[in-house]
């Protein structure tokens, strides 16, 4: 199954959505079962608790538990504050949220406080990008001098009609949030589920295909490839392999050669793993604490794998800091909790 193809199909009754490139699986969305807390991107009306001495931080009651906002300076318990979950709360703890609001669709995102009209870097051609500021001063005037704009790199060329009308929807959006700021702890928009959050942001490039139905999962090999994530095992070039094994403090990936012990080898198998690990991690869900107990190589190779590391994590739609090597010669990577780890959505006998 040559170049880009998004299935749609659905997981023990949720919605679910696959991106293949070339045949392999390179992003994986299930809708979160009953039960969880809102997913990344959902934007609730919260009340503040009670601040965290020491840290700035503020706790922020809502609809049920509570969020943690890093930055609390400036506002007292009790008061009802907008707030968008960012990520996802480690073990036990509370999710992340923040009071910077970003409203997402497939070709923009308008920003509340956040003024200015942006166009992604990648899309290049002075032309286009003139065309498109055009039409998004028409679409933003307005809407106040506190709200800015974002295009995506998916408006690119996309006629003025669709564009105007996915700002136009944002826009009107946000908007309407702003505007009921006040009262008790409240959802008041879901985040998307996987089939829309495809559609937004699997837009660029524009699939080749795009496959809805039952059974499109195992038809095209997904299954077995999840089959093959919920392992610690994942093979690499060379008869190399590594081991990632999440635990309640950090995520460990540890890198063997297989038969060949050379040093020669032990490079060629952190490279291969610097090159699969953004795309390992993505699809597992894992998230935080990283850290690469990384196969025997001569230290004067290590900027040739921290080169490649970056490489390889600046395609990632993740943030991810590279913290750097260990006193022990461990490397240790500090990646956002932006989804849920696959082995707690996965159904069992799926």
């Amino acid at each position: 199954m040559k170049g880009r193809v998004v299935l749609l199909d659905h997981v023990a009754g949720r919605e679910a959505a696959a991106l293949m490139v070339d045949g392999r699986l390179e992003d994986l969305l299930i809708d979160l079962p009953d039960g969880f807390p809102p997913a990344p991107g959902a934007i609730l009306r919260g009340v503040t608790d009670r601040p965290l001495k020491g840290q700035g931080g503020m706790m922020v009651r809502l609809p049920e538990g509570q969020g943690f906002l890093r930055q609390g300076k400036g506002l007292a318990p009790g008061q009802p504050i907008l707030v968008q979950v960012a990520g996802i709360g480690a073990e036990g703890k509370a999710p992340p949220v923040t009071t910077r609001l970003l409203f997402k669709s497939r070709y923009a995102i308008v920003t509340p406080d956040a003024p200015g009209l942006n166009i992604a870097r990648s899309i290049r051609d002075e032309g286009e990008r003139d065309r498109l500021l055009e039409i998004a001063h028409g679409v933003m005037a307005g809407a106040g001098e506190s709200m800015g704009l974002i295009l995506r790199s998916a408006a690119e060329g996309v006629d003025e009609a669709a564009l105007s009308a996915d700002i136009d929807a944002m826009r009107d959006l946000a908007l309407a949030v702003l505007a009921d700021a006040s009262g008790p702890p409240e959802l008041l928009v879901d985040a998307p589920g996987a089939h829309e959050a495809a559609w937004r942001d699997w837009a660029a490039p524009d699939p080749d295909e795009v496959i809805e139905r039952a059974g499109a999962f195992a038809d095209h090999g997904v299954m077995e490839a999840v089959d093959a994530l919920l392992e610690p095992n994942v093979p690499l070039s060379g008869g190399a392999h590594a081991l990632i094994e999440p635990t309640s403090a950090l995520v460990a990936v540890d890198v063997n050669t297989g038969p060949d012990n050379s040093l020669a080898a032990g490079l060629k198998a952190n490279l291969a793993l610097a090159r699969e690990l953004p795309r390992q991690l993505r699809l597992r869900g894992l998230g935080g604490q990283i850290t690469l107990d990384v196969a025997p190589m001569p230290k004067k190779d290590r900027r040739q794998f921290e080169d490649a590391l970056r490489r390889a994590f600046r395609a990632d739609g993740t943030d991810t800091v590279l913290a750097g090597w260990t006193p022990l010669g461990h490397f240790e990577l500090q990646r956002k909790r932006d989804r849920w780890p696959l082995a707690h959505l996965w159904p069992e006998g799926s």
